[in-house]
């Protein structure tokens, strides 16, 4: 049998096959462009010229507005109003924004704790674009006190109900095969809930997020890439001929994982409250959170209840479960970022999403020796119903 060894005149004649359609392309659009737009030469009547607010920034005597120029074309600052005022202001590192270009807007305001502020920005073409303060509150910084008391919050939000709901184990490990099969698809439904609610969130910051950010198609990308990448790695444990066992250990990590990328978001959304002054909504979603979150304990253990899982394994769980709502708060309180909250929520999204997949198939395995479907519909239907009475609380 004959091989066929590549040459090197084969090789660039591949790679010239490869580059010919891209050079074809460019000659389109130069053409395109050489004759102003096939001829029609369109312009807009006013200018197209968008602005987002990414992040309102206060301290005594000082209001910053970091504002992200979205438009088609650079963007020059040239008035500020508050609450119908003309005020003065200066912005770093110029008026001048380019597009997707940055700039921090800067007033020396003497703004009163616990008020309300309407702004406007005036482009040079006298496009105002606005933005609000509904309550007035100093922006934290990063300091030994703020980052201990949002780890505190953390702790509360995150760690402390989820090693709670593991407790639960003892108890659970004298369950039936119906009972193991019923808390099981609750589990599933938990994260079928959680994987609803964190993409909806995502979607709903990825909303105000500018068009060239394209907020839907964030959203997409990270659920997708993060379900694909946790299939594939379980799909490769699985693979290397694991025992059953290990598999379920394996299965009660990833769900653990899961639900620490979605208490994250939690965490994001706790920061965000405290760090623009809604203490009263940062603490409501405090214990909100605190009520829903045990729940996430049960579903951590649900798959190692046939087994004599170790202690240090149990703690290692809760803590991946519960500790990324510190870093959450972390990031919420201190530089809360829209894009970055978006992405935070799809990968936990997907994350949760996968896990109830390989959940799923676990029950389908089961459901060949003892098929339970009532079970199952109850289970799913208990574990969704369990999170939006919980969220009765939160939202």
């Amino acid at each position: 049998m004959e091989t066929t060894i590549p040459t090197q005149s084969n090789s660039t004649r591949t790679w010239l096959l490869f580059i010919l359609p891209v050079i074809l392309l460019a000659g389109v659009i130069g053409l395109f462009l050489f004759t102003n737009g096939a001829g029609l030469n369109v312009k807009p009547v006013v200018p197209i010229e968008t602005v987002q607010f990414e992040r309102t920034v206060l301290y005594p005597g000082v209001i910053e507005l970091h504002v992200r120029n979205n438009s088609p074309q650079p963007i020059e600052l040239a008035q500020v109003i508050i609450n119908d005022s003309v005020w003065p202001f200066t912005a770093t590192p110029s008026k001048v924004v380019p597009r997707l270009g940055q700039a921090i807007v800067t007033l020396k305001y003497p703004w009163t704790h616990a008020s309300a502020y309407n702004i406007a920005v005036f482009s040079s073409n006298s496009i105002a674009f606005r933005t609000e303060i509904p309550v007035a509150a100093e922006t934290a910084t990063a300091s030994t006190g703020t980052l201990l008391s949002f780890t505190l919050i953390g702790l509360y939000v995150g760690v402390i109900p989820v090693l709670l709901g593991m407790l639960w184990f003892p108890a659970l490990k004298q369950l039936g095969a119906r009972g193991l099969m019923f808390l099981m698809a609750l589990t599933a439904g938990l994260l079928i809930y959680l994987g609803i609610d964190a993409a909806s969130e995502a979607l709903e910051i990825a909303a105000g997020l500018g068009g060239p950010f394209q907020g839907v198609g964030l959203v997409g990308i990270g659920v997708v890439a993060t379900f694909m990448l946790l299939d594939a790695i379980t799909r490769r444990q699985v693979g290397v001929g694991r025992s059953e066992a290990a598999q379920r250990l394996t299965l009660a990590f990833m769900i653990a994982v899961g639900i620490g990328l979605h208490n994250l978001g939690e965490g994001l959304a706790i920061g965000a409250a405290y760090s623009v002054g809604a203490a009263a909504l940062g603490t409501f979603l405090v214990i909100g959170f605190i009520i829903q979150n045990i729940t996430e304990g049960l579903g951590i253990i649900a798959p190692v209840l046939k087994d004599n899982a170790s202690l240090s394994s149990l703690a290692g769980m809760g803590l991946i479960g519960g500790a990324p709502a510190i870093a959450g708060a972390w990031v919420g309180g201190l530089s809360f970022s829209q894009p970055l909250a978006v992405i935070f929520l799809a990968i936990g999204a997907g994350a949760v999403f996968e896990v109830a997949y390989e959940i799923a198939k676990l029950i389908q395995k089961d459901a060949v020796k003892r098929p339970m479907p009532l079970t199952v519909f109850a289970g799913v239907t208990a574990g969704m119903l369990m999170l939006y009475i919980t969220g009765l609380f939160i939202k």
